[in-house]
């Protein structure tokens, strides 16, 4: 059928814009009668042209009539198409002037017995007419419900034509083998539909038996021995499935049932990446632990190994003193202050092979950074039971980092943030972007949770300093190290939400370190 543009441009060639049917084509192989009822059904006179219409089908009719008189008298059989007309292409006051009409005309034009005979063929005239009338009036609404069924099918098939194109549909017999294939599957297996067609199902699909399905033979998902279902295509590459199948009611031999492929390829390599990056994350946060504990022993030993180098050499002032008796004393302890010098120095060295760095500024966006980062904030939103929304501005967001040092300061804002909201009623995290221009770019980590206390903001960046009860007092410090390599700078203030508001401002440019 066509549609609406191509049916009001043909309505002058002769194609009627309701239908669609080519009049002229039609005319020559159907009757005149039937391209009338297609036409008196898509079409209704209203209003005066409904009335002239019952005035002129009247006068044709009595035409007629006249014309035939020299067979003999007709009375009101001429008039009977006149009814039926003004009934097909108007209603019932139309069709009811066409009636008084006709029995006007046959009282002045046929002489009668008498005036009961006048009334019974009057009466008679109007039930048949009337009657005639309704069955074409019935007729019509029969033939438009019929248009509208068709234009519904013609919709439903069309969208059922674009689920088929695009969806991977298998139709199989009831011994599992492959009847039709839609192109969207012979696309996912990377086969031909005209040499598959023939073939075991399980050729596709590793493991697939429908003779095993038994009583799950049905409408429904079908479960894979190991999990999922895996595919096989020509090139070798696997392909991980879901399968759902529905059996076809009053389901032949050959079109048995229709199984609905779904490729989960793509999202289950995206799930592998994420939980690749996660581990790379926290190894990542674990070396920088590592780093600023060891940072923090240096510094916190220096000065006792310090004092105890003093207090060594001290002590071999007052041994050489002694003379000889002294010089085993004096040899012991210079061993001993060699070792204690020793472990000053391996600490140092340690600090220095784990201490927070940037190795390999490059230039980074900071909204792509955040984006790989989506699986990471799905994990927590769902282990803390918190939603947490992104509002990142990805116009001039490039700046000079080391994306995974970025990205796990960020994850330990964003976990910081998600415990201390999780006992709020609806704990909400968020993240916002904005650019600062030529001064850089700025990401504040924000909850509505309690916030932190004026007291505890000095302290709260100091290693080993913690509010919580299993904290080591580490992340915080080693977050803002990660920040500072960057050049940049991590403070914390009071969120509109009512919690905590931690922003990091990094600059465009940053020295490597």
């Amino acid at each position: 059928m066509p549609d609406s543009n191509e049916a009001k441009a043909s309505v002058e060639g002769g194609v009627d814009p309701v239908t669609g049917i080519d009049l002229e084509r039609v005319t020559g192989t159907r009757s005149a009668s039937e391209v009338l009822f297609s036409m008196a059904t898509t079409r209704t006179y209203r209003g005066w042209r409904a009335y002239l219409l019952a005035v002129l089908s009247v006068a044709a009719c009595f035409a007629l009539r006249g014309a035939l008189e020299f067979f003999g008298d007709f009375f009101y059989l001429p008039a009977v198409p006149a009814v039926v007309l003004t009934a097909m292409l108007a209603r019932r006051a139309p069709t009811a002037l066409a009636i008084a009409l006709s029995i006007a005309g046959n009282i002045l034009l046929v002489p009668r017995a008498g005036i009961a005979d006048t009334v019974i063929n009057a009466g008679l005239f109007v039930a048949v007419s009337w009657l005639v009338a309704e069955i074409c009036w019935a007729q019509r609404r029969m033939h438009r419900r019929s248009i509208e069924l068709t234009r519904t099918l013609a919709g439903r098939n069309a969208v059922l034509d674009t689920v088929l194109a695009t969806v991977p549909v298998v139709i199989l017999d009831r011994g599992g083998r492959i009847r039709r294939l839609t192109p969207a599957a012979a696309s996912l297996f990377d086969v031909d539909s005209a040499t598959t067609a023939g073939r075991p199902f399980g050729d596709l699909v590793h493991g697939f038996d429908l003779s095993r399905q038994g009583d799950k033979a049905s409408n429904g998902p079908l479960e894979a021995p190991t999990g999922h279902w895996i595919g096989r295509r020509p090139d070798g590459r696997p392909l991980i499935l879901s399968l759902q199948m529905g059996v076809m009611p009053e389901a032949s031999e050959e079109d048995y049932a229709a199984v609905c492929i779904t490729d989960l390829t793509e999202a289950e390599t995206a799930t592998e990446r994420a939980r690749e990056l996660d581990i790379q994350l926290n190894h990542v946060w674990r070396l920088n632990s590592l780093g600023e504990m060891a940072a923090t022993l240096a510094h916190e030993l220096n000065q006792p190994l310090s004092a105890a180098t003093t207090y060594m050499q001290a002590s071999q002032r007052d041994i050489e003193r002694a003379g000889l008796i002294g010089q085993s004393a004096a040899r012991t302890l210079e061993l001993a202050k060699g070792q204690i010098l020793r472990a000053g120095t391996i600490i140092r060295r340690m600090r220095d092979m784990l201490a927070t760095g940037t190795r390999g500024l490059g230039d980074e966006q900071i909204s792509s950074m955040i984006e790989d980062l989506g699986p990471s904030f799905a994990l927590i939103s769902r282990d803390r039971a918190v939603e947490i929304r992104t509002v990142i501005a990805n116009n001039d967001d490039t700046v000079r980092a080391e994306r995974i040092q970025f990205q796990q300061a960020l994850i330990n804002l964003v976990r910081n943030a998600a415990e201390a909201a999780a006992g709020q009623a609806q704990p909400v995290v968020v993240i916002r972007g904005v650019s600062l221009g030529e001064e850089g770019y700025r990401v504040t980590v924000e909850d509505n949770g309690p916030g932190i206390a004026g007291d505890d903001i000095e302290s709260i960046f100091r290693p080993m300093t913690t509010t919580k009860s299993s904290g080591m007092g580490l992340g915080l410090s080693v977050t803002r190290k990660i920040v500072e390599s960057h050049g940049g700078a991590l403070t914390v203030g009071r969120s509109d939400m009512g919690g905590a508001a931690f922003t990091i401002d990094l600059p465009r440019g940053a020295d490597e370190g």
